[in-house]
């Protein structure tokens, strides 16, 4: 991933690179997150221009999934769970911890640029709860004051 904006000729390639696929709006838009840790907003004309759709379009679908972004994530994501299970054993309150130490709120990223927090709807570890993904790695039974340390470190 690279820190600084991508050039419009590497957007330009790897939306060149997905043309030949069959719906290869999705694969575009996977590409250039793999290729640059987000979706450059300077892509989206792009995409639609190649296309032959609006931006509207191109907006509408990265909004319906959740795992695309706009801006870079921080070095460390970490994702807490708000389903019920976790909500009935304190998750509510492990949240509001973890976001106010980390100085940040949902889908926002910490001051220093290390820590993006998202919430995630059942991880599969409802008996271990508050549950919560650190960087893809599930976690379970962390104190807010753990988690935070774990992704500080």
């Amino acid at each position: 991933m690279a820190d600084s904006i991508p050039s419009k000729d590497a957007i330009a390639d790897l939306i060149a690179a997905e043309m030949h696929r069959e719906g290869p709006l999705l694969p575009i838009l996977h590409s250039l997150q793999h290729a640059f840790g987000h979706v450059p907003e300077a892509a989206i004309p792009l995409i639609a221009e190649a296309l032959n759709i609006g931006r509207a379009e191109v907006h509408g679908v990265m909004s319906f999934y959740h795992d695309f972004r706009s801006v870079p994530a921080g070095r460390h994501v970490v994702k807490i769970c708000r389903a019920e299970a976790c909500q009935a054993v304190g998750g509510a309150s492990f949240a509001d911890d973890v976001l106010a130490k980390l100085g940040t709120a949902w889908h926002g990223t910490s001051a220093n640029g290390a820590v993006t927090v998202e919430p995630v709807y059942c991880l599969g570890l409802c008996a271990n709860g508050p549950a919560a993904m650190i960087d893809g790695r599930p976690v379970a039974g962390l104190s807010a004051d753990d988690l935070v340390a774990e992704v500080s470190a």
